[in-house]
């Protein structure tokens, strides 16, 4: 959901400029699709930092229940 919100204002903002500027199409272009990509990775990325946040909780638990049943 987040990565669509991004994705549409930063497509939203690309076409202002591409009206703005009538000789750089090709520029626009590119920096429009330059900035969705960037939000592409970035939500990526968020994705990933958050799964593996969680994938370190798991071990962590595993890890504090395994040192329990060592101790016995």
């Amino acid at each position: 959901m987040t990565k669509s919100i991004a994705l549409s204002l930063v497509l939203a903002a690309s076409l202002g400029l591409a009206a703005c500027s009538g000789n750089h199409e090709d520029n626009a272009a590119n920096m429009a699709a330059n900035a969705a990509e960037n939000a592409s990775n970035a939500a990526d990325n968020a994705m990933n930092a958050a799964m593996n946040a969680a994938d370190d909780a798991a071990n962590a638990a595993s890890n504090a229940t395994n040192n329990v049943a060592n101790a016995m």
